[in-house]
């Protein structure tokens, strides 16, 4: 199969959306299957950079948004490809410029046109004017125009799923959660030697946590959450890894609560690192409510550190039992179980049942994944009609524009 995936986030970007696409393609191309990517240009990838299967368009930074990027011409470019490529299905993962484009590039080839709702935008509407321009009913709006006419849609977890039906978006919606590796050899682990360069003794107590340091995340309930137990446990360390907006915000938090030389900000790593990171924990923390597919929870999972979390209908599919981790409802019920962890890995004791982990470990399993996206593209291709009513899709189209042009518009009863 010829598969085409537009995006306006791909590697060297660093996020979890650029994280699932990559182990989507390595995934689908080790079943035998070409896969194309088709994403918006990069600063940090010169121009004339061999990509093979990766074909990029003219991008400028988003205004609200400078970390992403947003294409602004070559639609037809990327059909003129898509048709020399044959492609047999595409597969969006924005709702964006890409995402408009590979709905376009669809519709002129009459094949199946499928997305994955990777972001829940309520938790990310303060990066434009201070959450004042779009409010949380026109996201509802922007999504459900853009999904109208998808063959099908992807939703990462329940969370999501719950997200789409309560947008109202007619499309059939399958749950895929996202993979990750889960079996990595002992190169990949100098956990050790991250200790020393970062002046941790062997046995040192540490916290850590991992992704972008954003003020939607709740790193500042994090480190809270953390003075208590360095209160009690003051050898602690919290180690956060990543880089973002409310960096320096944080190290203001973390200095107020006397924290400085307690809280380590590593800032962005090499992606080949980060296994070692999670290896540095004795357990993973975070107190964020805004995650749709969480990665880096069960890229901690693999890693065999214990989670503790904000409960979630994802993550409660997941952490099953206390040897995987421990949700929590509240920010400061963080603290006993964090305590819990850092206690039982300074005792080499193991907490809950490890006979859970295989199961665990399955459903989050990058070839697990890469399968059920397979069936999922068989059942689009099964169900696809090429004699889509191009008038009202058009006029669908049309009506996607304008949610983003009248933002403050009243929705009708009907919406």
């Amino acid at each position: 199969m010829n598969i085409g995936l537009f995006t306006d986030t791909y590697f060297p970007q660093v996020s979890g959306v650029a994280t699932s696409i990559k182990t989507l393609k390595t995934q689908l191309e080790q079943q035998g299957h070409q896969v194309y990517i088709f994403t918006s240009t990069d600063p940090k990838v010169k121009k004339g950079t061999l990509e093979p299967h990766v074909y990029r368009f003219s991008s400028l930074p988003f205004i609200w948004f400078k970390e992403r990027r947003m294409t602004y011409r070559g639609a037809i470019q990327a059909l003129q490809i898509a048709k020399k490529l044959k492609l047999d299905i595409v597969h969006t993962q924005t709702e964006f410029s890409l995402g408009v484009m590979g709905k376009f590039v669809a519709r002129q080839m009459k094949i199946p046109a499928v997305h994955t709702f990777h972001t829940n935008y309520e938790d990310y509407l303060h990066y434009i004017a201070n959450g004042k321009i779009i409010k949380p009913r026109s996201v509802a709006v922007i999504a459900r125009y853009y999904m109208n006419g998808m063959t099908s849609v992807i939703a990462p977890s329940r969370q999501t799923y719950a997200t789409l039906e309560k947008y109202k978006v007619k499309a059939p919606i399958d749950i895929i959660p996202t993979g990750v590796p889960i079996h990595h050899v002992a190169t990949d682990d100098h956990h050790l030697a991250l200790r020393k360069q970062l002046g941790l003794k062997a046995k040192q107590p540490v916290v850590v946590t991992i992704g972008r340091v954003a003020f939607e995340k709740n790193l500042d309930d994090a480190i809270s959450a953390f003075a208590h137990v360095h209160a009690k446990l003051p050898a602690a360390r919290f180690v956060i890894v990543g880089d973002g907006p409310a960096m320096a915000a944080l190290k203001e938090h973390a200095a107020a609560l006397d924290l400085t030389d307690a809280v380590i900000f590593v800032g962005e790593v090499n992606h080949h690192d980060v296994y070692s990171y999670y290896r540095l924990g004795d357990v993973f923390l975070s107190a964020s409510v805004s995650e749709t597919q969480g990665l880096t929870f069960i890229e901690a999972i693999t890693a065999k550190t214990p989670v503790v979390a904000m409960r979630s209908e994802y993550l409660t599919d997941i952490i099953t039992d206390q040897n995987i981790g421990t949700l929590v409802d509240d920010p400061y019920d963080l603290i006993e179980p964090v305590m819990a962890y850092l206690r039982a890995s300074q005792k080499d004791q193991v907490l809950g049942d490890p006979t859970v982990r295989p199961q665990v470990l399955h459903e989050i399993d990058e070839v697990t994944f890469g399968k059920r996206v397979f069936d999922f593209y068989q059942e689009a291709l099964a169900i696809y009609h090429e004699d889509e009513d191009v008038e009202a899709a058009e006029k669908n189209d049309a009506e996607y524009v304008r949610s983003f042009l009248h933002p403050f518009r009243r929705e009708s009863n009907n919406d």
